[in-house]
């Protein structure tokens, strides 16, 4: 059952875990358009192509929103019921593998990121803003390898205490969303227990881990994901924009 706003006692929470892309900045747009063209060109170059179903922006909220990238370049074949050699990491953007795809991806993410650089959402600032001056410890738990150049991007590194990116989780052999254990590896960096935590997340995947790490409240940001959806994979609260949390 989800918890109207007014009934909410921010005096019961010590922390907030924050995604990155979709919530904190619109990175996920840049993200669905890197993963249109990757997957568009690689069906486009396939022989079969006129038997698959073209990749839709569908797919991206349903196989890749809040995933580790190889994850969601697995989840989207199956999908389509293909499937290609795992590969390794260090694949280069032109092999046909799970791990060149989802390198093919992050290049173009990069490419545009660079080109375009990133602004947080105003809401967003504004909220994060008002925790700092409050003295609320916070983190980023981001499945992006590219969180930190995205928070220096869009000027607000400095009001998180810890970073949880995809390569720290790679790093630290922790399982991606929507396993909890990004979220509780950085409650345990700031020192709080999962209940006197709050995660904030676009993703279905994430709201999921967040609810099964246990965190004292789930809060969905519903940047295209659906309001129902979020409610049914764990979210105790949905909000559209994080500015209605300013107070």
């Amino acid at each position: 059952m989800s918890t109207p706003l007014e009934q909410l006692d921010w005096s019961r929470y010590d922390a907030a875990l924050f995604d990155l892309d979709g919530v904190i900045t619109p990175t996920a747009e840049v993200h669905m358009r890197a993963w249109a063209r990757m997957f568009g060109d690689y069906l486009a170059g396939r022989t079969d192509r006129d038997r698959i179903a073209p990749y839709t922006d569908a797919d991206y909220f349903a196989y890749v929103d809040g995933k580790p990238r190889y994850d969601g370049v697995r989840s989207f074949l199956a999908s389509r019921g293909l499937t290609l050699p795992e590969g390794g990491p260090t694949d280069p953007p032109t092999a046909e593998t799970v791990c060149g795809l989802g390198n093919r991806k992050d290049a173009l993410f990069t490419e545009v990121l660079e080109q375009d650089g990133v602004q947080p959402y105003p809401g967003s600032r504004a909220f994060i803003d008002q925790l700092k001056q409050a003295g609320t410890p916070m983190a980023i738990v981001s499945s992006s390898r590219n969180a930190p150049a995205v928070l220096t991007s869009a000027g607000v590194f400095d009001h998180f205490d810890t970073v949880v990116s995809g390569a720290i989780a790679h790093e630290l052999g922790l399982a991606g969303k929507p396993a909890p254990d990004t979220f509780l590896h950085a409650a345990k960096e700031l020192g709080v227990p999962a209940e006197r935590a709050m995660v904030f997340e676009d993703a279905v995947s994430g709201v999921a881990a967040g609810r099964a790490g246990g965190f004292g409240l789930v809060v969905g940001v519903d940047r295209g994901a659906g309001v129902e959806a979020l409610r049914e994979h764990g979210a105790d609260v949905v909000v559209h924009d994080l500015e209605e949390l300013v107070r």
